[in-house]
């Protein structure tokens, strides 16, 4: 029998009542057991339209021996049966309920992911699951749901706004400063080049090695611990400092590479970690486009997409021809993948690594004011 958690909301109709019997369906579904139920809540609407009602929410831990996709298809039984609408994103309804955790399963499917995407950075689907499930862990951080809390409820919250250069970071984290008034912390240094041949054709083994060494220290340098204000309304920054371990992975030979990674441990245990990373990921022809979008607009100095811009600037030393620009698209393409894989694994880790963020959140930046709104939705969910 396997155990899984259920988020339950609902924000229109009689809203505890709709629970109450949302439960009782559950209880008496073949199949499930019902363990433990917890305390409602009342909780502001998050995202959506403006206007919508206020939510109740809670959780319930069950006990089940159907396969995941079979509770998917129970949980939707249910919500159709106290008349769930699905006709707006994040709008309101009658009854939500989100298959959070089933075991310790890690599943990517295009009508299921678990763990739930979205739960590690929402105070009103966590507070009651700590409720009745406190020790339970989220099985791609290796932390127990009550961890997960306490990381989200920090006082002086660092939310890392990461992705490829061209993906957006810089922009998003500049919206989502400003919406909730923190500190903006941007990279002040731009990668070296990604792409092993540009690197290589531009810079010698011990050149290339000492860039890399450069970059990393420069990006250091502003998470510091000694130096870390604690600001009331937190801080973003455009960057995560293990991106900068990824990406010298891509280039680096590896004895240069053995080298920057033994400098990297002690530089980067004196630096804050993100309690919070939003991953914004993009396809290979999105950052085509931004690519030629940089060079149409070199002359005109935009401060949109810099980051892209930069690394178009600094291969080959800024003459790029197809094969060149295809070659940086791949390498970029490449580290987008180093970076899921980094952040959100898709099997369960078994023990808890100092570098990994307790709470990741994974948004797809191609539209990037829509990046933007949901990155400020995500983060306002964890007040």
């Amino acid at each position: 029998m396997a155990q899984c958690l259920i988020g339950c909301g609902s924000n229109t109709g009689q809203r505890r009542q709709q629970l109450d019997r949302a439960i009782e369906l559950l209880r008496f579904m073949p199949g499930i057991t019902l363990l433990n139920v917890s305390h409602l809540r009342e909780t502001r609407p998050i995202g959506g339209p403006v206007g919508q009602p206020s939510f109740l929410n809670g959780a319930c831990l069950i006990e089940t021996d159907l396969c995941p996709h079979d509770v998917m298809e129970m949980l939707t039984a249910v919500e159709n049966t106290l008349h769930r609408e699905r006709d707006q994103r994040w709008g309101p309804r009658t009854i939500d309920l989100d298959l959070l955790l089933y075991e310790d399963i890690v599943l990517e499917a295009e009508s299921l992911s678990l763990p739930h995407p979205r739960m590690s950075t929402r105070r009103f689907v966590l507070e009651p699951c700590v409720e009745i499930a406190p020790d339970v862990k989220h099985p791609q951080t290796g932390c127990t749901l009550r961890e997960m809390l306490d990381n989200i409820c920090s006082p002086h919250l660092h939310v890392a706004i990461v992705g490829v250069p061209g993906a957006g970071a810089p922009e998003v984290a500049a919206a989502l400063a400003d919406a909730t008034l923190a500190r903006l912390v941007h990279a002040p240094a731009h990668l070296p080049p990604i792409n092993s041949l540009s690197a290589l054709t531009v810079n010698g083994e011990r050149e290339l090695e000492n860039e890399w060494r450069k970059a990393l220290v420069a990006c250091a340098q502003p998470l510091a611990v000694a130096d870390w204000p604690a600001d009331p309304h937190g801080t973003v920054t455009d960057y995560w400092l293990t991106t900068v371990a990824l990406a010298a992975a891509e280039v680096l030979p590896p004895q240069a590479l053995d080298r920057f990674h033994s400098d990297f441990s002690p530089i980067a245990a004196d630096t804050v970690a993100p309690h919070v990373v939003i991953l914004l990921t993009t396809t290979a022809a999105v950052l085509e486009e931004r690519m030629a979008f940089c060079a149409r607009q070199a002359a005109l100095h935009t401060d949109i997409f810099t980051d892209l811009a930069a690394l178009c600037a600094s291969t080959n030393r800024g003459t790029m021809n197809d094969t060149q620009a295809i070659d940086v698209v791949a390498a970029l393409m490449r580290l987008q993948k180093r970076l899921v894989g980094c952040l959100r694994p898709q099997q369960k880790i078994s023990t808890v690594e100092s570098f990994r963020p307790k709470s990741v959140v994974m948004l797809d930046s191609s539209d990037i004011a829509q990046a933007a709104l949901d990155a400020v939705a995500a983060v306002e969910a964890m007040a």
